[in-house]
């Protein structure tokens, strides 16, 4: 299963990786995701990361007209080499590389996932704090024990159209499991559980999301508020 990204066009996706959409939705203090519509399913498909398509998520070639810059400037380091920041709790670390989408899942009806990791002798607190890890679709934040290993299961693979009515605005895109994502000149990035890819053409840090699509204002055109 591969994402391609191709030289100022599209992600170029095989593998018959199932796709749909998705929102994000506030429920109480936290956020859940809920279905959007349905999605074409075939083996192989392009998605538009130019934010220009008329036919979102996927690409209709309007990257060509728009003169879209895909150049890709995220760090190739694998991710224990990026990692910024490390909350420590008394039975698990929280790794942070700070490579935020602003999806907002690290908020839970208990708190912060900073403040839970904190705070995880409570075994509700840090039941609470590894499923918002999980849940970061970005892949910014792991859940470590104290022998480093990850608290978290490897995902089917899937790619999830994200939408954030409540921002309104079109989110990124969700590649779960371990799906590789190539670059245009051929190399692999470090294959992960989570990542989010851009999709507005406004990241700062191609070809992953930055949230920008917020500063900008991203609509896909299929933006509803669910």
């Amino acid at each position: 299963m591969l994402i391609k990204i191709t030289k100022d066009g599209p992600y170029l996706v095989s593998g018959g990786i199932p796709i749909r959409e998705m929102f994000i939705t506030p429920e109480g203090h936290h956020y859940t995701l809920k279905e959007g519509r349905a999605l074409p399913q075939t083996e192989q498909y392009a998605l538009c990361r130019c934010g220009e398509s008329r036919n979102a998520p996927f690409c209709d070639g309007a990257h060509t007209g728009a003169e879209f810059d895909g150049t890709e400037t995220a760090s190739r380091e694998p991710y224990r080499e990026r990692i910024a920041d490390v909350t420590p709790g008394s039975t698990m670390d929280l790794l942070d590389d700070n490579r935020c989408a602003f999806a907002r899942f690290c908020h839970t009806e208990r708190g912060d996932i900073w403040s839970l990791t904190e705070q995880d002798s409570d075994r509700q607190n840090r039941e609470a704090a590894i499923g918002a890890a999980k849940a970061c679709p970005a892949g910014r934040l792991v859940m470590i024990d104290k022998d480093g290993n990850p608290l978290e299961e490897t995902f089917e693979p899937e790619i999830i159209i994200m939408q954030d009515p409540e921002k309104r605005v079109s989110s990124g895109i969700y590649v779960k499991g371990p799906v590789t994502v190539e670059a245009a000149d051929g190399t692999a990035y470090e294959v992960r559980n989570r990542v989010m890819l851009c999709r507005c053409g406004s990241s700062e840090n191609k070809p992953f999301c930055n949230a920008n699509h917020v500063v900008v204002g991203f609509n896909d055109g299929h933006l509803k508020r669910k």
